[in-house]
């Protein structure tokens, strides 16, 4: 489904921290982080218009690498999501369709935080292939999204946290799902991350001027179908992973993020267009990042 079919914003949230030092981190912005998992490789009931509602909280009690790693931060977030699926054909088979997601952040934390505001908007243009078909039901469906994040959120340079980054992004990914079964299926979505520079950075860096590095980010699932055309249950995951070193006033940094996250989810079909899912992630590994738990519920209706 699209990031949701969507996104999503990594998260949640945009963690616009940086260390107080020549070493700069936690400056990567809120991407795709858990919010879609099961059957992300194409729309649930073909094309028409899609609205998605998430409602995530984090938690993390860990800020792995940063001067205060026991200081906690408590975000509560809505995604509010609307995507089209057309049935034109554009190029090489795929259909193009348009993804729109506007997020709503709110913070408490004992880091100074922005107040509830809008988050960074995301627009992506996006191709869906129509499944491949094997005697029983689909077999694979896939999607490409050229996803871009807008630097539209709430921002103040005198704030640890803030619900924009203050940073235009460019976030494209590849999602599929793959039915090994009618009843068993896997999904994932590989993003790529790149992101402009930060003209006015918090504060605390002592900088001019800022840039996060590069980085790649994933969500996997795996379901089995136990009740059927009505539940699914599974474990779902993700990773982020910073390839490239983030700049200070052009010098490199030597600071990289890196988290890891599992747990269990489940989807539960109302009727064709209307489904519910339910995931949790337990994150570890991370590194100059915050560390702690997810909780996604998401309503998804074609119209």
């Amino acid at each position: 489904m699209k990031t949701s079919k969507l996104f999503i914003l990594s998260i949640a949230c945009v963690f616009s921290v940086l260390i107080t030092s020549p070493v700069i981190a936690y400056d990567q912005p809120a991407v795709n982080l858990g919010f879609t998992s099961f059957l992300d490789g194409g729309p649930p009931a073909g094309p028409g218009l899609y609205f998605t509602e998430y409602l995530q909280y984090y938690s993390a009690d860990k800020l792995a690498n940063h001067p205060a790693p026991n200081a906690t931060v408590d975000v509560t977030v809505s995604l509010n999501q609307l995507i089209y699926q057309s049935d034109q054909v554009l190029l090489l088979g795929g259909k193009w369709g348009l993804d729109v997601i506007v997020p709503i952040v709110d913070f408490n934390s004992d880091l100074p935080a922005n107040s509830t505001g809008i988050g960074d908007i995301l627009v992506g243009p996006y191709l869906q292939w129509d499944p491949i078909m094997g005697k029983n039901g689909p077999r694979f469906m896939q999607r490409v999204e050229l996803q871009t994040i807008f630097p539209t959120g709430r921002y103040d340079n005198s704030k640890a946290l803030n619900p924009g980054s203050n940073f235009f992004s460019f976030n494209p990914y590849w999602a599929a799902t793959l039915f090994v079964t009618p009843q068993l299926t896997t999904s994932w979505r590989l993003h790529y991350l790149w992101n402009a520079k930060n003209d006015d950075p918090f504060i605390g860096s002592g900088a001019g001027e800022t840039q996060a590095g590069q980085a790649i980010h994933g969500n996997f699932a795996v379901a089995y179908e136990v009740i059927p055309k009505k539940l699914r249950l599974g474990l779902n995951g993700y990773f982020m992973n910073q390839i490239g070193n983030s700049q200070a006033d052009g010098s490199d940094s030597p600071a990289k993020e890196k988290v890891f996250a599992i747990g269990p989810g489940a989807i539960f079909s109302l009727s064709q267009d209307t489904h519910i899912f339910f995931n949790t992630y337990f994150e570890s590994q991370a590194e100059n990042r915050p560390e702690g738990d997810r909780y996604l519920l998401r309503l998804v209706h074609h119209f």
